[in-house]
């Protein structure tokens, strides 16, 4: 259990990604830091799972994360039961389909807040802990759209790129402090929010439920498999290894082979 006695607040880790994030480290000693929106009684059960998992403590935030207020307060919480925050995954995000021309400002808006501001907050908030400590880790969750642009997605494709500039600069200011800085760049993710836009998209289009996998959503990707969860959060874990300290500023790409051409 290398986690032991560290701790990890996981963004937009009620559900997804960064629900398997926050169970892979629970399950390597970490205590968790819950964060994102859903079910009461949900959430509660996975705050008991994590604990039974870690050994340690699991906490949830529901903290609104275009506030930077409410991020400050959320912070706060960690700081004041675990002392701060050792490991910070910036895993939240939104998403939003329109023409440049025709995008919903207040949806611009609401997105570089959540995908990108938010990431500025925390890791300006979880850095003066780490630097004492001499160790820490960041990873934030990119995208394949931080290398490539899709159209109709300019406000997710400038944060997704935002954040990878984010990591490389961040990770030179820490270089000699023990903190590490990374990105995960997942292709397209098996994820319920996936899973249940197929039918929707198989009734506008006409397809089957396989060529809305194979054609739509995976043309992308050469693999014409989806990403798991759990390999994104086993990327994560490793890491947060001490093997991994000479890892840093790199944007480490997970997309099936989406972006070597």
């Amino acid at each position: 259990m290398f986690l032991t006695g560290k701790t990890a607040l996981v963004t937009g880790s009620t559900s997804g990604i960064g629900l398997a994030i926050a169970r892979a480290l629970a399950g390597k000693g970490a205590n968790i830091v819950l964060n994102g929106f859903g079910d009461a009684a949900e959430i509660e059960k996975t705050r008991g799972a994590l604990e039974a998992a870690s050994g340690g403590k699991a906490l949830y935030s529901a903290a609104d994360l275009t506030r930077a207020d409410a991020i400050e307060a959320m912070m706060g919480e960690a700081a004041e039961a675990f002392g701060g925050v050792d490991i910070l995954v910036n895993n939240a995000g939104t998403q939003h389909v329109a023409p440049v021309d025709q995008f919903p400002v207040e949806k611009w808006d609401l997105i570089v807040a959540l995908n990108l501001t938010a990431a500025f907050h925390t890791t300006r908030l979880a850095l003066p802990h780490m630097k004492a400590k001499g160790w820490g880790r960041i990873v934030n969750t990119a995208s394949a759209h931080s290398l490539v642009a899709s159209p109709n997605k300019a406000p997710y494709v400038a944060t997704k790129h935002g954040i990878a500039g984010f990591t490389k600069a961040v990770a030179l200011e820490t270089a000699q402090a023990g903190v590490t800085v990374n990105c995960i760049s997942p292709g397209y993710v098996w994820t319920p929010l996936v899973e249940n836009q197929i039918p929707d998209t198989m009734q506008a289009r006409g397809l089957t439920r396989e060529q809305v996998m194979n054609d739509v959503l995976l043309a992308a990707q050469p693999t014409k498999q989806f990403v798991t969860v759990d390999q994104v959060a086993a990327l994560a874990l490793f890491l947060c290894r001490d093997e991994a300290a000479s890892i840093t500023g790199a944007n480490l790409s997970m997309d099936g082979g989406w972006t070597a051409a």
